[in-house]
């Protein structure tokens, strides 16, 4: 018992002091109050939970701009998601079905933009999109986000797929199954958890990325990172900025959620 405790308490004494702590300051300045010196203090209140959800106590009114910020959020990020998913599921397979040599070659390429800063790579895509008269617009936006986080989902799809057992294929053509329903048969299932893995590492940063929507999108497509930012930055509105951080997790936290269930659930059809 005390080889457990004692290899258990580094990661939880890790995870206290740099996320459980920060979370709960974090959570204490949401209910305070900013001052007219853009400092923070009491007394305490829900103010900010409410200005997050579009309640203004001050004029006594709904102003839903935050909302929509949100809903472009999700929407983006969730297009985002999907274009990788049509781009990045067969480019893994792609690459798990060469030679030993290629295949490393393929990978290699694939992760040699996390060799150069990423603030650099999105000053490249403003050059590359400028003579189409794109920058700033939603697309470049969004051609941004695909592009920093394609790598991210093709790595965990391609090693599912690295562990596909192809004589479930062979065995479905077999008893006569077209190959689209074979293929959905008996290898699509074994590649569902790198597919899920690879739309939460796609997703979940893509609801809080602000670099590239504010050098690609500018203020008409700001995301709930870019008011986030804002709000600790040049607002030096602490609290309401706090609020924001935890909405966002929240968000997070229930993508993690459904994914644990999906997976649970899986583990549990294996099973039985």
């Amino acid at each position: 018992m005390r080889r457990f405790l004692g290899t258990l308490a580094p990661g939880v004494l890790w995870l206290a002091a740099f996320l459980i702590v920060p979370a709960g300051i974090m959570l204490a300045y949401s209910l305070l109050t900013r001052t007219d010196l853009a400092q923070v203090g009491g007394p305490w209140t829900l103010e900010n939970w409410q200005r997050v959800f579009g309640y203004d106590a001050l004029f006594r009114e709904w102003v839903p701009d935050n909302l929509r910020v949100l809903w472009r959020s999700v929407w983006l990020a969730a297009l985002s998601t999907l274009l990788c998913a049509v781009m990045g599921y067969p480019l893994a397979f792609y690459i798990a079905r060469q030679d030993e040599r290629r295949r490393s070659l393929l990978l290699l390429l694939l992760i040699i933009p996390f060799w150069t800063n990423f603030l650099i790579r999105v000053y490249a895509w403003i050059l590359i999109l400028r003579p189409f008269d794109l920058v700033p617009s939603v697309t470049a936006t969004f051609l941004g986000m695909v592009y920093a986080f394609l790598p991210f989902f093709v790595l965990p799809v391609y090693a599912s797929v690295e562990k596909v057992d192809w004589r479930l294929l062979e065995a479905a053509q077999d008893l006569g199954a077209p190959p689209a329903r074979a293929f959905l048969a008996g290898v699509f299932p074994q590649t569902l958890p790198g597919l899920i893995a690879g739309a939460l590492l796609t997703f979940i940063p893509a609801m809080g990325m602000f670099v590239v929507s504010d050098l690609l999108g500018g203020a008409r497509t700001a995301l709930i990172g870019n008011l986030i930012q804002n709000q600790f930055g040049q607002a030096g509105d602490w609290p309401y900025g706090s609020a924001l951080s935890f909405l966002l997790m929240g968000l997070v936290l229930l993508g993690l959620l459904a994914y644990t269930r999906l997976a649970g659930r899986r583990r549990l059809e294996d099973l039985l």
